[in-house]
């Protein structure tokens, strides 16, 4: 049957065409219990006389099928003769497409370009966060049952299954978003979820000028070190904005340079044109074909890159990521979890033992040493705003000591009465033992950031 054809038969008659516009004169507040049931209602409904197949005819049909469906949901709204306003009648019809198409209660949030999170603990508990700050969302799902559909949906649509045998998934959807999902019986209070959204433009130094998270004279510094091959670690917390600066940081690179990213999960946003991008892969089903970061960074070396970017040391592979960088590919970039920049160069140490290598620790800090030239703290405050707390050079090793020296520092001062955090951005003094090697590479340091201070 046409798609014209399947509209005409679920146009209602005139007369009750008359009572349905009749209806938007009533103001109808529905409880949840009530929206719930009128939405499984029309969903059904919908179902019962468009079948499946034409439903993805439908879905596939992004110029118009949409919108065509949306008003035949709208008239099976009608036909409910439930009273109900305008706005109601068409949120209604939304909600249910979303239910159709997209990802339920879930689907305005992953439209709304301010939230950068959306956690979802428990059918009943969502939280946003927006602007660096938690808040709790209003939207529900009906039940556990419900929830447990649109997880279905979403680890279908990134080729998973997730159940009580395998009750993970960590993955990328198809807007670039990483999102993570576990269930009973590892999750004692119902199916979890979390949403790391990106955006679509990824930020410049520009914005991060324009949100204080570091000064003109720090962003200089580190544009200098990037384009003279230094090599990099960017550490911090979850959710500091370490792979927004790394994006940054990567602009500096010149187009004319191959950049390999290595990734557990893909979020950089690489702006030049000569990218080869790597993802991890996890095991299937029986538990095997998994790939891990180890295999894609030794796999890289032989990729002729001119760069490595690794988006996150999580394990054993920080060793092959340190011999990478004393090995020829200077100006190598990446991150770690890290409380501040001494904490960061443990975990590395830590990591690179992980190999089941056997070195002593000494030999791991020469390595470390060698291969790491500049640390960059990043921070999320206790406002949500995130900012650069120190840029630290690693100088050597001194006896069993790794000698860092802190170019850049962030000094919180307090908390003003509107929850805002204030502080100032220092220059320890320090001329950087790098700069003679960023002279030499035709990028030297500006003259007057050594004793700069600014309040923010």
């Amino acid at each position: 049957m046409p798609d014209a054809m399947i509209y005409m038969t679920l146009e209602a008659p005139p007369t009750q065409r008359a009572e349905s516009r009749s209806e938007t004169r009533f103001f109808s507040t529905l409880d949840e219990t009530s929206r719930h049931a009128l939405k499984t209602t029309i969903h059904g409904e919908l179902l019962r006389r468009i079948d499946l197949a034409r439903l993805a005819a439908i879905q596939a049909d992004v110029n118009g099928g949409r919108q065509r469906l949306l008003a035949t949901i709208n008239q099976l709204v009608s036909e409910q003769n439930v009273p109900l306003s305008a706005q109601d009648r068409d949120q209604i019809a939304t909600e249910v497409l979303d239910e159709i198409f997209g990802f339920g209660p879930l689907e305005p949030l992953l439209h709304d370009p301010t939230v950068n999170d959306i956690l979802v603990n428990g059918y009943h508990s969502i939280y946003v966060e927006r602007r660096g700050v938690l808040e709790k969302t209003a939207i529900v799902f009906r039940d556990e049952g419900h929830l447990l559909h649109v997880i279905d949906k979403i680890v279908s649509a990134v080729g998973r299954r997730i159940d009580e045998s395998s009750p993970m998934v960590d993955a990328r959807l198809a807007d670039g978003s990483r999102v993570n999902i576990i269930v009973p019986p590892l999750a004692i209070d119902g199916p979890a979820m979390s949403i790391r959204r990106f955006g679509s433009t990824p930020l410049r130094g520009e914005d991060l000028l324009r949100h204080k998270a570091l000064t003109p004279s720090m962003l200089a510094v580190l544009e200098c070190a990037v384009k003279s091959r230094l090599n990099i670690v960017v550490s911090g917390g979850t959710g500091a904005g370490k792979t927004t600066l790394l994006n940054v940081l990567s602009g500096f690179i010149s187009p004319a340079e191959r950049i390999v990213t290595i990734e557990d999960s893909a979020e950089l946003q690489i702006k030049q044109q000569h990218v080869v991008r790597l993802e991890c892969r996890p095991a299937n089903l029986e538990g095997k074909g998994a790939v891990r970061q180890r295999e894609l960074v030794i796999n890289a070396l032989r990729m002729r890159p001119d760069r490595i970017i690794l988006g996150e040391i999580r394990g054993e592979e920080a060793l092959d990521m340190l011999q990478a960088m004393n090995t020829g590919h200077d100006g190598s970039i990446t991150t770690v979890h890290a409380n501040n920049p001494r904490d960061a160069i443990a975990r590395i140490e830590t990591m690179s033992l992980m190999g089941n290598v056997a070195l002593p620790e000494k030999a791991i800090r020469g390595q470390i040493a060698s291969a790491v030239h500049l640390l960059i703290q990043v921070s999320r405050m206790s406002d949500g705003s995130r900012r650069v707390t120190h840029i630290t050079e690693v100088t050597g090793v001194s006896g069993e000591i790794l000698s860092l020296q802190d170019i850049f520092v962030f000094e919180k001062t307090g908390v003003g009465a509107d929850g805002k955090v204030h502080g100032k951005f220092r220059a320890t003094g320090i001329a950087p033992k790098f700069g003679e090697h960023a002279e030499a590479a035709g990028f030297p340091l500006p003259p007057d950031f050594h004793n700069q201070v600014v309040p923010v």
